[in-house]
C-alpha cells in the first residue's frame, strides 16, 4: 500500500483535524509520497463550521488500521461473457493464468477463467481422444467465455477487513478471489498468498500518542511517525520511528513550525484551519497551555491566512478566534450523549479506567438546565465503555472557569481542590485545560 495516512485521535477536535490536514499537505509538498489526511471519528460542530468557513473537505474516515481487500487488489483486464475464449486466452497469457469475465451491462463479474477451468472445459469439449478432434480444438477458441468460466469464485468487498474472513479464506479451495464494490461491481482480483500476507497500512499519528485514543487495530499498521503535544502514553513500535512530543498548546503550532522550517507558506485555507486548531486548543491563547511559541505560530498563521481576497480577508486573530470558540460552544442544541462523547479522552491509572469529556459554553448558567440529562449520559457512557468512573468538564470560554460533573468517582477524588456546589458539581475557577490542569490533578490522587 503506497498511501500514508495522517490521523488524529478518536473523537477528534479541531486541532486534531487541522494538524492532520496541515501535516498531510506539508508532507505532500515535501515529496514524501502519497499522503492522505484522515479522521478517526465524527466531526464536532466547531470543526464542521471551520471546514465550511474555509471550504475544505473533511478528511477521509479511518476507524481502524486493519488491512482490507483493496490493499491486495489488482485490476486485471477483463473479457465479456459472450466474447470468444481467444480474448480470454490473450489475457491469461499476460496475467499468469487469470482472466476475469465481467458483464459489460452492469459491470458485475461472472467469474474467472483460469488454467484449471479452461482445462476442465477443454476436457468436456474435446473428449478423451484429442487426436480425432483436431477440428474441435480449432473451434475451441471461438466459443464464448462464459462456457469456460468458473462462476463459483468467492467474492469479497474491497472494504472488508481481511482478518474478518480469514478462516473462510483458509478453508477455500480456490486460490484466486474476485473483489467487488458494495454494489457488486468488479474492481479486481487477488490471490490467496497476497491475502495471507497483506501490506501494513502506513500511519502517522498527530495530536495523540496513546493507543487507547487511537484508531483500532493500530498494531496491524506500520507506524511511521508521531507528532503531538500531550503526555506520553504506552505506545510501542516494531521499528524506530520519528517521535516528537513538545510543550506547546496545540499540534497545529508544531505543524506550522515545520512548514516554516521547510521554507514554505501554507495556502490561506490550510493556514486558517491550523490557526483555528491553535486558537481552539488554547482558548485564543488564554489557556495555561499556551506558550510563546503558540503566540508566534498564531502570528505566522494569521500572516498566511488573512490575505487579500482569501476566505479570512479582514479577520484578526481575536475576531476569528471568537467565531471559532462560539461555533463549538453551547448545550441546548446538542444531544447529551453527543456532548459527553464528542471531546472525550480515555485513561488508565491507579487501577482505574476512566474518561474525561469536555464541552465549551459561553455561560455556565446554562448548565443547570441540562445537568440531570448530562449525568445520565455520563453514566450511560461509563457503562457502555466498561469504565470505573466518568467526568465531564463544562468550560466557560468567556469566564475562564469550569464546572465538573462526575459519575461513580472514587472517594479519593473527594480531595480534588475544587469546591463542591449545592447541586453536586465542582466549581473550578481558572480551570480550562483538561490536559495541563485537570488530568495531572486527577492522576496525582489516583496514583497515591
Amino acid at each position: 500500500m503506497s498511501l500514508t495516512y495522517v490521523v488524529g485521535h478518536v473523537n477528534p477536535d479541531t486541532d486534531s483535524i487541522a494538524s492532520a490536514i496541515g501535516y498531510a499537505w506539508l508532507l505532500h509538498e515535501s515529496d514524501s509520497g502519497d499522503v492522505v489526511a484522515a479522521r478517526a471519528g465524527a466531526l464536532n460542530p466547531q470543526t464542521i463550521w471551520v471546514l465550511k468557513r474555509l471550504d475544505i473537505d473533511a478528511p477521509v474516515l479511518l476507524t481502524d488500521a486493519s488491512p482490507r481487500f483493496e490493499a491486495v487488489t489488482r485490476r486485471l483486464d477483463t473479457a465479456a461473457p459472450a466474447s470468444p475464449i481467444r480474448e480470454a486466452w490473450a489475457i491469461l497469457s499476460r496475467t499468469r493464468g487469470i482472466a476475469p469475465i465481467v458483464n459489460p451491462e452492469d459491470g458485475k463479474p461472472c467469474g474467472l477463467i483460469t488454467g484449471l477451468s479452461l482445462f476442465n472445459y477443454l476436457s468436456n469439449y474435446v473428449g478423451p481422444h484429442p487426436r480425432s478432434q483436431e477440428m474441435r480444438l480449432a473451434e475451441l477458441l471461438d466459443q464464448p467465455c462464459h462456457e469456460a468460466c468458473d462462476t463459483n469464485v468467492p467474492r469479497f468487498q474491497a472494504g472488508t477487513r481481511i482478518r474478518d474472513v480469514l478462516n473462510r479464506i483458509l478453508r477455500e479451495e480456490h486460490n484466486e478471489f474476485l473483489i467487488v464494490d458494495k454494489n457488486g461491481v468488479y474492481l479486481g482480483v487477488t490471490r490467496q498468498r497476497d491475502v495471507l500476507n497483506p501490506p501494513r497500512m502506513q500511519v502517522i499519528l498527530v495530536d495523540h500518542n496513546e493507543p487507547s485514543q487511537s484508531i483500532g487495530a493500530l498494531e496491524e499498521a506500520e507506524l511511521v511517525e508521531i507528532l503531538d503535544h500531550h503526555r506520553l502514553g504506552h505506545m510501542s513500535t516494531h521499528i524506530p520511528i520519528r517521535f516528537s512530543v513538545d510543550v506547546v498548546g496545540s499540534t497545529s503550532t508544531l505543524v506550522s513550525e515545520r512548514i516554516e522550517e521547510a521554507g514554505l507558506s501554507a495556502p490561506p485555507e490550510i493556514a486558517g484551519l491550523l490557526l483555528a486548531g491553535l486558537l481552539s486548543d488554547t482558548l485564543i491563547l488564554t489557556s495555561p497551555t499556551a506558550t510563546d511559541r503558540d503566540q508566534l505560530a498564531a502570528e505566522r498563521l494569521s500572516r498566511w491566512a488573512f490575505v487579500h481576497n482569501g476566505p479570512l480577508d479582514g479577520e484578526t486573530i481575536a475576531s476569528f478566534g471568537d467565531q471559532v470558540l462560539k461555533a463549538g460552544a453551547g448545550l441546548s442544541r446538542r444531544d447529551p450523549m453527543e456532548i459527553v462523547s464528542t471531546d472525550l479522552k480515555l485513561y488508565e491509572s491507579g487501577g482505574y479506567k476512566f474518561a474525561i469529556a469536555q464541552v465549551e459554553v459561553t455561560d455556565l448558567m446554562q448548565l443547570s438546565e441540562h445537568q440531570e440529562e448530562l449525568l445520565a449520559a455520563l453514566n450511560n457512557l461509563r457503562q457502555q465503555r466498561g469504565l470505573d468512573f466518568s467526568m465531564l468538564m463544562v468550560t466557560d470560554v468567556v469566564g475562564n472557569s469550569s464546572r465538573l460533573l462526575s459519575v461513580n468517582a472514587p472517594l479519593i477524588l473527594d480531595d480534588l481542590p475544587y469546591p463542591r456546589q449545592p447541586d453536586g458539581t465542582r466549581l473550578a475557577q481558572g480551570l480550562v485545560s483538561r490536559k495541563k490542569q485537570l488530568l495531572p490533578t486527577v492522576l496525582g490522587l489516583l496514583e497515591e
